[in-house]
């Protein structure tokens, strides 16, 4: 039974997340040859004020990017 976990950043839609959960369960039984109901899917939502890049959180880069115009 395949676990597949993603980390990104919170803000999707739920539909977006339905899709990533249709796509990725279909890339898993494609390439590994198991059953859909044998695939898990586990997102882990982390704040813009969690995720780093180069120094900065994103909650930062996005600010200053507004700011920007």
């Amino acid at each position: 039974m395949p676990l597949i976990q993603v980390t990104m950043i919170q803000g999707r839609t739920p539909e977006q997340k339905n899709a990533f959960f249709e796509q990725v369960t279909a890339v898993a039984v494609e390439t590994l040859g198991v059953k859909p109901e044998q695939v898990r899917v586990v997102i882990n939502e982390v704040p813009a004020e969690h995720w780093c890049i180069g120094g900065l959180s994103k909650a930062v880069i996005d600010a200053r990017n507004a700011a920007k115009g």
